[in-house]
């Protein structure tokens, strides 16, 4: 994994679902705190409760990205961008 600083490198798609993963996180970590507090913490329904069809889009996004974060991307700015930071987790590795 890139831990050099340079971890939101690759194509604008993999950008885009680390930012969902990210916010999906967060909601499904507050929905759990709004639980065990009794009381209703879910972003997403909070913002987009009024229209449940763009909800579950939100919800399916989210899980499109998880998987896709899961398999990583293959493109070639992502390949090249791992591959850069591979090579200096490496080099300060040796040092």
């Amino acid at each position: 994994m890139c831990c050099n600083g340079k971890s939101w490198g690759g194509c604008c798609v993999h950008k885009v679902c680390k930012l969902l993963v990210f916010v999906g996180g967060l909601n499904w970590g507050l929905v759990g705190v709004g639980m065990l507090m009794g009381s209703n913490w879910n972003v997403v329904n909070m913002l987009l409760g009024s229209w449940p069809t763009v909800e579950a889009v939100v919800y399916v996004l989210v899980g499109v990205a998880a998987v896709l974060k899961l398999f990583g991307c293959k493109c070639k700015k992502c390949m090249e961008a791992h591959t850069a930071c591979c090579s200096t987790e490496n080099m300060n590795e040796q040092m």
